[in-house]
């Protein structure tokens, strides 16, 4: 794909997404989902392969279903209120139908089997995107519907979400499809707390994105698609390994790395709540996701392949790690100390 093609989707992805975020009218919001949706499918499916084909195909289907029920819920307020005002959303079929529709564009269980084919078939950079950029939106109008919203409905799909999310990453070799259970995993902390505190899931959503860009952009520059792949790249790059180790344990949510403060800030938020069933369950099963990012790290860093003949010798990379990954890592396991600061500025 040439630069200018490159240039012209990166700038409609901008352009798809300032729309829906900045507009109080559902049709404006509309959209940018539209513009976003038709932005990235040229980059999913630019590699020409069976799998990008087939991903870029799956992604269109969900994604136009998702964008049709959103224009469906946002008219069937307008025809019964007469409001068009996205935080005006009052009629309670509206409300449901919009539910559905964004837990579709997001990825939430029950809506959640496309994402990790997409991301599967997807190159990592690509699979980046659709992880982070291409949810903004949709967490957007979430955050801005959700007084709306019923919780009762999100609260289950959350803990399906973190349920599923963790159990079905347990088994996967590939790194791309354990990142896209990892990102459904992380959606689930997002919804449980959205009903109550919105601010607090931009927050987490926040800094889910800068974690998960840390690791993609971290096995895109060892070109790690495999865990056998990765048990060879202590080699290539010993350094970036290591605090790729750190990186995935602050994704896993443990202390005192930056991924800990939006867990304890929702598990403290759900207790205040009077829903401290639910923060229980929630917390124990983020134990799944522990179990598959210890693997990943347990690969990457402590582990030899057991047959290296069968493996190709990676030659040590003297080439300086990207400023971007440095940056993204630091901030992946720095941040918790200046929590207080992060809470007085969201």
């Amino acid at each position: 794909m040439n630069p200018q093609a490159k240039l012209i989707f990166a700038l409609s992805l901008t352009l798809g997404t300032t729309p829906t975020i900045s507009s109080n009218h559902w049709i404006m919001a509309w959209t940018g989902l539209e513009i976003n949706t038709l932005a990235i499918l040229p980059l999913i499916s630019k590699s020409h392969h069976p799998r990008a084909i087939e991903a870029a195909t799956k992604y269109f289907l969900v994604q136009a279903a998702a964008s049709a029920l959103v224009l469906f819920s946002s008219m069937t307020n307008a025809w019964h209120t007469g409001q068009w005002d996205i935080t005006q959303l009052s009629h309670p079929t509206s409300c449901l139908i919009l539910t559905v529709a964004l837990a579709m564009k997001l990825g939430l269980v029950p809506f959640h089997f496309w994402f990790p084919e997409v991301l599967q078939g997807s190159s990592l950079i690509v699979g980046l995107l659709l992880s982070t950029l291409m949810k903004f939106p949709p967490i957007t109008l979430l955050y801005l519907t959700s007084p709306s919203l019923k919780p009762s409905i999100l609260m289950t799909m959350a803990i399906l979400s973190a349920a599923l999310g963790g159990w079905m990453g347990l088994n996967q070799t590939q790194t791309r499809k354990i990142l896209a259970f990892s990102s459904i995993s992380h959606l689930g902390w997002m919804a449980i707390i959205i009903a109550y505190s919105p601010k607090l899931a931009l927050l987490n959503f926040y800094l889910y994105t800068l974690m998960t860009a840390a690791v993609f952009l971290s096995l895109n520059s060892i070109k790690a698609l495999k865990l056998s792949t990765l048990m060879t790249t202590w080699t290539k790059t010993p350094s970036l390994n290591a605090i790729l180790l750190l990186t995935l344990l602050s994704l896993a949510g443990l202390p005192p790395l930056t991924g800990f403060l939006p867990k304890w800030l929702i598990i403290q938020e759900l207790t205040k709540q009077e829903v401290a069933l639910a923060a229980t369950i929630i917390a124990l099963l983020s134990l799944l996701g522990l179990f598959f990012y210890l693997r990943l790290a347990y690969c990457a860093t402590i582990t030899l392949p057991p047959h290296t003949t069968n493996h190709m010798k990676q030659w040590y990379n003297t080439k300086p790690t990207n400023t971007m990954v440095a940056v993204l890592t630091t901030m992946s396991l720095m941040l918790l100390p200046i929590s207080p600061i992060i809470l007085a500025v969201v």
